[in-house]
């Protein structure tokens, strides 16, 4: 038989059992993960990027320098 893996709560840092009976994992409670969900929405949390482009930067289309 294998051994329960714990981990932290994100939000809270309470010790959560990581099984399928837990149904917010890896977050403790529903309330915890709608934190989470909030702070992601509200651009408090973000993914770092490689690249140093502004976000218009990336979206804009390359410019035709083809004189036709």
């Amino acid at each position: 038989m294998s051994e329960a893996v714990i981990v932290n709560c994100p939000t809270c840092k309470k010790e959560v059992v990581w099984e399928p009976e837990s149904a917010y994992r890896p977050f403790c409670c529903k309330r915890c993960q709608l934190i989470d969900l909030g702070e992601w929405a509200a651009e408090e949390k973000r993914i770092a990027s490689q690249s140093d482009l502004s976000d218009t930067e990336a979206w804009s289309e390359p410019e035709d320098t083809s004189p036709y």
